[in-house]
């Protein structure tokens, strides 16, 4: 009898620890992985510094904006692109020439520095610049960027560092751009995606 019921309580328990790994793993609060960019300091990370307002749950998440891979063919819609189409980061959608703070970037050779709280195998990292003429005051669309990306890197499914620097060459822009970077995952249909609000000085 004693037996039965210690293997039934065991029952139990392993059921709930199975719960709360799958409600862990859908959730993004629950589950710190991932990475972003912190230089230049995207608009996810500045949001968790403080630097950016009524961000939302981003603000204790910046490495978790993950959505669909394959931009620009697949990926988040036309409007989601900032958060990658995610429900819980919906204020990163958000798009005015005022809203969201600027860093001050140059053209020519920048390096892109991510910070990574759980490597991934990956595909690659890509990186993509609006147009110069490009709307700040609409939501952010294919049509807004350049499509063809201006600095990527191959990684061939390796698993890398918890840190990545990557060096790209900066096409020549004036004023406020985004420049969106996509770290591309090898084993899942996911990539992360972080946008940049850069302030493009000569």
């Amino acid at each position: 009898m004693k037996i039965k019921l210690l293997l039934s309580m065991l029952s139990l328990v392993m059921l709930l620890l199975i719960s709360i790994i799958s409600f862990a793993r859908a959730n993004p609060l629950l589950n710190p992985m991932h990475g972003y960019i912190d230089f230049p300091t995207s608009r996810a990370y500045l949001c968790s510094l403080g630097k950016n307002g009524n961000c939302g749950a981003v603000m204790v998440e910046p490495q978790s904006v993950e959505g669909r891979k394959g931009f620009p063919r697949r990926g988040p819609a036309d409007g989601k692109i900032a958060s990658a189409g995610h429900r819980w980061f919906g204020e990163l959608d958000e798009q005015t020439a005022t809203r969201w703070t600027k860093v001050d970037v140059s053209p020519g050779k920048n390096t892109f520095h991510w910070m990574l709280t759980a490597p991934h195998r990956t595909t690659g990292w890509e990186y993509f610049i609006t147009k110069q003429n490009w709307d700040p005051n609409a939501p952010l669309a294919r049509s807004s960027f350049d499509l063809q990306p201006f600095c990527n890197r191959t990684d061939g499914g390796q698993m890398p560092s918890f840190e990545v620097s990557i060096d790209c060459n900066l096409p020549y822009r004036t004023g406020y751009q985004v420049i969106l970077g996509v770290w591309t995952i090898y084993d899942t249909g996911n990539a992360f995606y972080q946008v940049i609000d850069a302030n493009m000085k000569p």
